[in-house]
């Protein structure tokens, strides 16, 4: 009997059948990405779709919490295009650390976990529920860049070469 949790990051992916959109290039001065020792920084990535467009819009006024949701686990795919361009594989992290998901929103929303939920429930597919959970903040941002409704950085551990 098959787990997820028995499965490679890569193995894990290909069997959800989704697809990665192109890394995104900065548009400002920094580095998309960071390895210091043993671990691995990502800057904040937005949803970047197949066509390298970005979603668009505030939650609670363009979007609804399910689109944000959406939007963050389409962020997650950003975020592991990024990891699969520059490392060559998901399997090269050994677990993630810590997830800080921005959520541009309207003054009254609430549910920025459940929005942020969308890129921590595709990690936990990835790499399982053990390496694909680490610890998390999730907040509302009054804007976010060019108005995306979600941006999130993280923390990821690596595999020992």
């Amino acid at each position: 009997m098959n787990n997820i949790e028995s499965f490679t990051a890569e193995e894990a992916f290909e069997k959800l059948g989704l697809t990665l959109p192109p890394a995104p290039t900065p548009l400002g001065v920094y580095k998309p990405y960071l390895i210091d020792g043993k671990y691995l920084y990502l800057s904040g990535h937005g949803p970047v779709k197949d066509d390298k467009s970005l979603i668009i819009g505030r939650i609670g006024k363009d979007l609804d919490i399910e689109e944000g949701k959406l939007a963050a686990r389409q962020v997650g795919l950003t975020m592991l295009s990024t990891i699969k361009t520059h490392l060559g594989s998901l399997n090269k992290v050994k677990r993630v650390i810590k997830i800080l998901g921005m959520v541009n929103c309207v003054t009254e929303f609430e549910r920025h976990p459940y929005v942020i939920n969308g890129c921590s429930e595709l990690f936990a597919q990835v790499w399982g529920t053990e390496n694909g959970i680490g610890v998390r903040s999730a907040v509302g941002m009054g804007t976010l860049p060019d108005n995306i409704p979600v941006e999130i950085e993280a923390l990821f551990e690596l595999m020992e070469d």
